[in-house]
């Protein structure tokens, strides 16, 4: 019985909005390259053209998995640690001094924590029934 579930859908649309960002900020960077090493010398990521690189394979290899459905478990976990991890980097908030930009850092950071939660629930629910799978033989998972 083909009969279109709810959660699946949910799982397809979560998958789908989770990878916005990431395909947004990769392609970004990949199409300014010189502006993301220099982004990433200016926050303090450790070797900026290497970080920008790393950067722009993971956001958009990433993100490319998690809209196609691809390995969506190790995909989405990878991402989370990634998240946080770019939250301490790029948005060290108890760094500035109290005012406008530090709430506006305390938003980014917060926003990333929160992202790195979805991420792992998606990790935890799987990709749903609408995702490739490269281990099915028709390649779609079931």
């Amino acid at each position: 019985m083909n009969t279109v579930s709810p959660r699946d859908a949910a799982l397809f649309v979560a998958r789908f909005g989770l990878s916005l960002l990431f395909l947004t900020m990769g392609w970004g960077k990949l199409s300014d390259f010189s502006g993301a090493i220099a982004y990433m010398a200016q926050a303090g990521a450790p070797f900026p053209a290497f970080s920008a690189l790393l950067a722009v394979i993971v956001e958009l290899g990433a993100g490319i998995a998690l809209t196609l459905g691809i390995a969506v478990t190790p995909v989405a976990s990878v991402l989370a640690l990634y998240t946080v991890v770019t939250g301490l980097i790029g948005h060290h908030f108890w760094t500035y001094a109290p005012g406008m930009m530090r709430y506006d850092m305390t938003i980014h950071f917060y926003k990333n924590i929160s992202i790195a939660g979805g991420l792992l629930a998606l990790a935890a629910a799987g990709a749903g029934r609408y995702a490739l799978s490269l281990r099915h033989p028709r390649f779609f998972a079931s």
